[in-house]
This record gives C-alpha cells, sequence and structure tokens, in this order.
C-alpha cells in the first residue's frame, strides 16, 4: 500500500515576502528573469537554486480549475470578433448558461486577462461567471500573435511587444461587441485581473453605460477622468500590494469628491495576484470572498 501524502501546495507563508515583492517586479516586466534570479540567489539555500525557486513562484495549471469545460451547466465556445481600431481579428472565449430564461435573458459580462494572454485561469473565471448566471466572454489580446502560447512568460514577452492603445481598444470592441449581442439583456459589466484590473477602469471612464465594474488590483484612472464614470464599481485590492495600492489614495479621494457609487475591499495580509488560483500568492478565503462578492455586485447592477 503506498500511503504517502500528495506533496505540500505551496502557499504565500512558505515566502518571504521580499521574494514575493521581487517576483511581482518580474512578472510585471519590471526586472528580467536574469536580475530575478541574480537578487534572488539570497534564498537558494539547501541545493534550491534561484531557478527552482522562479518555478516554484511561476503558475501552475494542472493545480486547479473550479468548472470543467464540459460542466452541464454551460456551453462555450471560441468565437472572433472585429476589432478595427485594434490589432485586428480577436479570438474570445465566449460561455453561456444551459438553461436561459427568456423572459428575463442574462446580462453579459467581459472578463479582461492579465498581462499575457488568455491562459487558463481566465478561461476558468469565464466558465464560473457563465455559471452564476451570465453570460461571460474573456478576449484574447494576443490573438494578432497566435493567441495564448501556452506559457506565462511567452505570453508575458508578447503581450510587452504590442501597442499599448491597439490592445486597449481590442478590449473596448470586446465590450461594444457584448452590448449587441443577442439573447443578453443589454447590460454589459467587466472584471479583470492585474492589467486586466486596469483595463475595467479604463472601460468605466471611456463607456459611461458600462452596468458595472469589478477591477481586481489593477491601475488606477487619471483621477481627471473619474468625473466621466458612471459605472458601479467594487474594488479589490491586496493589502500586501504596495505597487497598486499606492495609486489608491487619489483614486479614493476622486471617487469620494465625485460621489461615484463604489465600494472598495482590501483583503489583509494578502498579496497582488491572490484571487489567481495556480499559484502560491493564492489566499483561499479572500479570492473566495472577493469572488463572492464580485457575483453578488452584478447581479445587483445588471438585473434585467
Amino acid at each position: 500500500m503506498n500511503d504517502q501524502s500528495p506533496p505540500k501546495r505551496l502557499t504565500a507563508a512558505d515566502f518571504d515576502q521580499e521574494l514575493l515583492d521581487l517576483y511581482d517586479y518580474y512578472a510585471h516586466g519590471k526586472i528580467t528573469k536574469r536580475e530575478f534570479i541574480d537578487r534572488a540567489g539570497k534564498w537558494a539555500v539547501g541545493g534550491l537554486t534561484a531557478a527552482a525557486i522562479l518555478s516554484t513562484l511561476a503558475p501552475n495549471y494542472a493545480l486547479a480549475q473550479q468548472v470543467a469545460e464540459d460542466a452541464p451547466e454551460i456551453q462555450g465556445q471560441d468565437i472572433i470578433y472585429p476589432s478595427p481600431n485594434g490589432t485586428g481579428d480577436i479570438t474570445a472565449y465566449l460561455v453561456r448558461p444551459t438553461e436561459i430564461d427568456a423572459r428575463r435573458p442574462p446580462a453579459a459580462v467581459l472578463v479582461v486577462h492579465e498581462n499575457r494572454g488568455l491562459n487558463p485561469y481566465i478561461r476558468d473565471v469565464v466558465r464560473r461567471l457563465a455559471k452564476a448566471g451570465f453570460v461571460a466572454m474573456g478576449p484574447d489580446g494576443l490573438s494578432s500573435l497566435g493567441g495564448y502560447p501556452g506559457s506565462d512568460d511567452t505570453g508575458r514577452d508578447m503581450q510587452r511587444t504590442l501597442d499599448g492603445t491597439a490592445l486597449l481598444n481590442d478590449f473596448f470592441a470586446g465590450f461594444e461587441y457584448l452590448k449587441s449581442l443577442d439573447g443578453t439583456n443589454g447590460k454589459v459589466g467587466a472584471t479583470g485581473f492585474c492589467y486586466g484590473g486596469g483595463v475595467v477602469n479604463k472601460l468605466a471612464v471611456a463607456y459611461p453605460e458600462m452596468g458595472a465594474g469589478v477591477p481586481f488590483y489593477g491601475a488606477a484612472p487619471d483621477s481627471a477622468q473619474v468625473a466621466q464614470i458612471e459605472a458601479p464599481l467594487m474594488i479589490q485590492l491586496a493589502a500586501l500590494d504596495q505597487r497598486i495600492n499606492a495609486m489608491w489614495p487619489a483614486y479614493h479621494k476622486a471617487l469620494e469628491e465625485n460621489g461615484k457609487r463604489y465600494e472598495a475591499h482590501i483583503y489583509p495580509g494578502v498579496n497582488h495576484g491572490f484571487h489567481n488560483d495556480t499559484t502560491p500568492r493564492y489566499d483561499a478565503a479572500a479570492a473566495q470572498l472577493a469572488e463572492q462578492r464580485m457575483i453578488a455586485w452584478f447581479r445587483t447592477y445588471l438585473a434585467g
């Protein structure tokens, strides 16, 4: 009999916070892989190499899938929509609830990925929202380069080569596609993570008609543009995320001064990326609470 326990899943508590912050800089292109390995060397002890440390911090998509592609409650497909002001035709993952009441059609939610393309984690988030009763769509910002390459490191490098304005317009075009999509109630919300959280904030500025937004640890918009926001926003932040949180005081002040509808949740003791269940930075309690709050927010403001 083999009574060996499965390997322990690593969490943020297994790493020094300085190392987690260093990984955040690497993951967002602030330092190179070589710089990370050089600076992470002081944690490489007992035969553990800096390269191995990087590997343990990187996403492992075998760890998590919360909603299977063939789950009976949903039906998904890859579609293509035009982005004339962006990078061209965009491939997106569109998932609908299987059972829809024609008298009360569902709202739509755009899901914007991190800085690395439409990876398996974001596709799973799309399915979770469809299972919760929304028509959900996750565009692949790397469509013009052949799509998500199967590696987050490669995807991050690819996304960095794209024109930022064109890429943003690809997600704007996705929002407009959902606005005109048959079988919905005409209301569109948006959520996004990391880079995608910043896109949600930009969508709120550009589209006053947006039904609701839930940005996760995304860059704040220019304070002067906050007056243009009409969508109710639920802003989800990680208490240990110094880089993004440095933008929050000015954003908070602008939201208050302009009388905007918003909630802000800053989850204690967690890092940037805490919702991503494929990395050690994942915090199950905070992620599940944040997702419950997100779904409740959309149900409140996107109802027909």
